[in-house]
């Protein structure tokens, strides 16, 4: 089997300048349906870069923390984007979750009694979710991925996640997010080949009220998750302008 290639900082930044922004929607409830058996979301998935595209000039309801946030934010790519960023990513800090979900690399999904483990490409992050019937501790510390426990409804699993630091960004744009964020996703395969994940945002301090987006991925059975360094590829790319920039003169 021939190996997938893997992506270089150089395609990063073309395909993530394409690739989905979190989209804000209407909240729904969720269902209370329970199930016994236990679903399998096992495999390798890629996220769907044309799914769920924002409208030209849509935002979530940012609170007024939130707006003062954003405006302090420059992002490289969408509305207001600058030259010099301040992107937590391109420093090869953590990117969180969700955007972790929006970059243009694999996770692998991998499932254990009590717990379902995503492994992302993308600097091999690991995220637990843990379903043995747990509660998030009382004295969490805030972290770049937050503490997330979950449960099965039907063919569905619920996953809660609170604990978060204030260090991401939502999005590539720069949508913000406090400490008081709290995740709410619900995964399922819409098919064999389609993962759906249905998220709703809760962060009072950020945004006036909760609000969702979605993200879907492709089966990837052929693939596997390779290695990829931020600091690597941000070495590289850092070599790379510095040659460009010292030929252009």
């Amino acid at each position: 089997m021939k190996s997938r290639p893997m992506l270089s900082l150089l395609a990063l930044v073309a395909l993530v300048a394409f690739s989905p922004r979190v989209l804000a929607q209407s909240t729904t409830p969720a269902s209370t349906a329970s199930s016994a058996s236990v679903p399998d979301l096992s495999g390798v998935w890629s996220g769907v870069l044309s799914n769920n595209l924002a409208a030209k000039g849509t935002h979530p309801p940012l609170s007024a923390w939130g707006l003062a946030q954003m405006k302090i934010n420059k992002p490289a790519h969408g509305e207001g984007s600058t030259t010099v960023s301040t992107d937590p990513v391109d420093k090869c800090f953590p990117p969180g979750i969700p955007r972790l979900y929006y970059h243009p690399f694999p996770m692998e999904i991998l499932q254990v009694p009590g717990r379902v483990l995503m492994v992302f490409e993308y600097d091999h992050f690991v995220r637990n979710i843990y379903t043995d019937g747990r509660q998030h501790p009382a004295d969490l510390s805030p972290t770049w991925m937050g503490d997330s426990i979950g449960h099965w409804e039907g063919d569905t699993l619920v996953v809660d996640t609170i604990g978060f630091n204030e260090k991401t960004w939502l999005d590539r744009s720069g949508l913000p997010h406090s400490d008081a964020l709290h995740l709410t996703e619900r995964i399922h395969r819409a098919d064999h080949n389609t993962l759906v994940d249905d998220m709703t945002i809760d962060d009072p301090k950020a945004y006036t009220q909760p609000w969702t987006a979605k993200r879907s991925f492709a089966l990837k059975p052929k693939w596997n998750i390779m290695e990829f360094v931020c600091l690597d590829q941000q070495l590289n790319f850092d070599d790379y302008q510095k040659k460009t920039l010292g030929s252009s003169k």
